[in-house]
């Protein structure tokens, strides 16, 4: 475990780890993307689920084309026809992946399909990109890690948060040492009023209760896709109030809310805030602290973002004692998706903080290069598991609970 007084050292196993993943993806710099995006061949993509699934940018990927879309709904299908510019269509993912002329399928599907679907694809010989969450269950992390190994296909899933644009400059100035020893995070995803999701035509749909905790990887993301450490354990506390919007809920959830303090493998604090209901502003934010430099998300009130620098001024408290004063200054972020980082046609702002047309390059590029993506099964995973883990705490009244090690 580090000491505070001391700099993290990483193991021989981590640092081959970290060394092999930055040459086979470089994707920590920002300007790690200013590269070739000449694509002899292209990527023929299947995409599947017309609500989610329609806010990419395939068709405007140099090195992809939509070869055909589907849902089992008509009009979502008509929906991601017009989206994409595409004139095929399946009636299911299960007609889909006996296509021969399609190499990858991008599963927008509800949650609890994921798993099945996504190893359904996988064992038809196509490359994979998921919606969030990977999987509900450990049992289902492990069942669709051990189908990933055994293809060899490429597998990612669509984590939004580790492309937000302030996410990216913190995994620059981690890179670049500027936050000295990075010794905490937290995140919150605050997202008041999805109970209008819940019922359709008076039936309940997937989203009908769903843990707080079993939806972490907006947050999960700030931390692990900056720097790169796991979670180990956790202690988790939920909070609900006997309404009957709750009752009879699929997953026998009783919260709301739930906020996890969880602790990484090297000894680091991460509070993390999944929230559905309360007096909030709605988003996703981070907060880095580092024993140099912290880096604040613009809130959901709209402060920020901001950079906290430790510095040798000092200041007198309320109570009269002296403490070290900061210097706070204004973050300019930059607009990440402006510059080379991608393919000229997908340089626009896109959905949640910029990410999507990320989202789309990394997973096509990945594929067309044989190379690892960034939030591959393993990062899929170690977003995910933390917060089945979590949810089971706040249902043991806080019990703090070790996290598996899935790599």
């Amino acid at each position: 475990m580090e000491k505070s007084h001391k700099r993290y050292r990483p193991s021989r196993r981590q640092f081959l780890q970290w060394s092999a993943a930055a040459a086979g993806a470089a994707y920590w710099s920002p300007r790690a993307f200013a590269a070739d995006f000449d694509y002899p061949e292209k990527l023929r993509i299947g995409v599947v689920g017309g609500r989610f699934g329609a806010t990419f940018q395939f068709h405007e990927h140099p090195g992809c084309t939509v070869a055909s879309v589907s849902d089992l709904r008509p009009e979502r299908r008509d929906r991601l026809m017009k989206t994409y510019g595409c004139d095929r269509s399946h009636e299911s993912l299960e007609t889909m992946i006996l296509d021969d002329s399609i190499d990858a399928v991008g599963i927008f599907t509800e949650a609890p399909n994921h798993v099945p679907h996504s190893i359904a694809a996988l064992e038809a010989g196509k490359h994979v990109l998921c919606a969030v969450p990977v999987a509900m269950t450990l049992e289902e992390c492990d069942a669709l890690l051990a189908v990933v190994k055994k293809t060899g296909l490429t597998f990612m899933m669509a984590e939004t948060s580790y492309w937000q644009q302030t996410t990216i400059s913190a995994r620059k100035f981690y890179q670049e040492g500027a936050f000295g020893v990075l010794y905490a995070c937290t995140s919150a995803y605050h997202h008041a009023g999805l109970e209008t999701l819940w019922f359709e035509n008076g039936k309940p749909t997937w989203r009908h209760g769903l843990a707080p905790m079993h939806y972490p990887t907006h947050c999960t993301a700030h931390l692990i896709g900056v720097t790169g450490e796991r979670l180990r354990a956790v202690s988790c506390t939920g909070w609900g109030d006997d309404s009957p919007e709750l009752v009879g809920n699929p997953y026998d959830n009783p919260f709301w809310n739930e906020t996890a303090l969880f602790e990484s493998d090297r000894g680091h604090a991460f509070n993390v805030e999944v929230w559905w209901k309360g007096a909030h502003g709605g988003g996703e934010r981070a907060e880095w602290y580092g024993d140099a430099m912290s880096l604040f998300f613009k809130s959901e009130y709209g402060e920020g973002p901001f950079v906290v620098r430790a510095g040798a001024q000092t200041e007198l408290d309320s109570g009269g004692f002296t403490r070290a004063r900061p210097e706070v200054e204004a973050y300019d972020q930059p607009a990440w998706w402006k510059g080379d980082m991608l393919p000229e046609p997908l340089r626009h702002d896109s959905g949640h903080h910029g990410s999507h047309c990320f989202i789309t390059h990394e997973f096509i590029d990945a594929v067309l290069k044989a190379r690892k993506p960034a939030v591959d099964i393993y990062e899929a995973i170690a977003y995910t598991a933390p917060g089945i883990v979590a949810h089971q705490s706040a249902l043991k009244d806080g019990e703090r609970l070790k996290i598996p090690d899935f790599g």
